[in-house]
């Protein structure tokens, strides 16, 4: 293994964190501007207002898009050990 394979590799690795959070983080920035929003129109100042639904949201979005998320892992992670089979083998 060159240092060019590792490299692309952790490139690789980076990517498929990033596009496997996504989903969860842009609705969990929706949410968090849309109360932030609603806090600001209203004068309402409550922490918890901001907190529970982005945490609603993440759990909806984990249920939502979690077999997408689990096929994508895998499909990764079977790319890795393919590779190193290939390298050793």
């Amino acid at each position: 293994m060159n240092s060019e394979f590792i490299i692309g590799l952790a490139g690789q690795a980076v990517y498929t964190v990033l596009k496997v959070s996504a989903p969860m983080l842009l609705l969990g920035l929706i949410v968090g501007l849309v109360i932030s929003i609603f806090q600001a129109t209203t004068q309402i100042q409550e922490q918890t207002l901001a907190f529970v639904p982005k945490i609603v949201a993440v759990l909806l979005a984990i249920l939502f898009f979690g077999p997408w998320i689990l096929t994508t892992l895998v499909d990764f992670t079977f790319n890795i050990l393919d590779n190193l089979y290939k390298y050793i083998g």
